[in-house]
């Protein structure tokens, strides 16, 4: 299970996966980005799709989807909490309101709200794997970058939590933290500015969304025993949050 599998790592989740001969129920709130990937991993693999239109934020919705799967679907195995966004740069006294509650409603209890209808299921058969898609923002805090950095850092101490109350039950939770991805992420924190978007990544290779899909595969082939705890993923251009080789 995916959530936020419409576009960027989500969808590179996806197609990864699907290439793996996996099952796959992917989720969003963009439901025809939704059917049009199903269509295109069902004509490319032959595995099953299932589509879940909802938006993490919305408990109601999440438990509803989740609780209402059929015994075919009902058993997940590895859940990817992928969804997430950041909303504006901004000192925190000029941040916006309205920006600050969707990233935390998004990065901190959207993943809560999921993990907590999924995870009782992987507990009564004492099996699955948990993975948090987390960011270099939950290691380092940079200019302007207040509140989405502290969802981040949320994420990581989540990850811990988690890694421990479920230890007893053969549960595996594994934190992902990519730095500077090419993907959706810097249209959507500037609310659909292109140009401003493409500025962040002029000068160097960035991360692409396969790339950190690979890795999210990757930990979920090892053997029952090993655990990737934590792992930061980064363009070799980049060495931290805010410091970039540029050509």
């Amino acid at each position: 299970m995916i959530t936020g599998a419409t576009s960027g790592i989500g969808r590179a989740c996806a197609m990864r996966f699907a290439s793996l001969g996996h099952k796959l129920i992917l989720t969003g709130r963009r439901v025809n980005r939704l059917e049009n990937l199903k269509k295109e991993i069902e004509n490319t693999h032959e595995v099953a799709v299932l589509v879940l239109d909802f938006d993490v934020r919305n408990n109601h919705d999440v438990r509803a989807a989740i609780d209402g799967l059929s015994e075919e679907w009902k058993e997940i195995d590895i859940l990817i909490n992928n969804a997430g966004l950041a909303l504006g740069l901004d000192p925190i006294e000029e941040g916006s309101l309205e920006d600050w509650e969707q990233m935390i409603d998004t990065n901190i209890k959207g993943l809560l709200y999921v993990t907590r209808a999924v995870a009782p299921g992987m507990k009564a058969r004492k099996t699955g794997h948990i993975i948090n898609i987390g960011s270099i923002a939950g290691r380092e805090v940079y200019p302007k970058g207040n509140v989405y950095c502290s969802t981040k850092h949320a994420v990581d101490a989540l990850s811990q939590g988690m890694r421990i109350d479920l230890l007893s039950h053969g549960i595996r939770v594994t934190q992902i933290s990519p730095g500077a991805v090419k993907t959706e992420f810097s249209k959507v924190r500037f609310h659909g500015d292109e140009e401003r978007a493409q500025n962040v990544y002029k000068g160097f290779k960035p991360l692409e969304g396969d790339d950190v899909a690979g890795v999210v595969a990757y930990v979920t082939t090892l053997p029952p025993h090993v655990n990737i705890n934590d792992l930061l993923i980064m363009p070799t251009a980049q060495a931290s949050a805010a410091i970039f080789h540029k050509e």
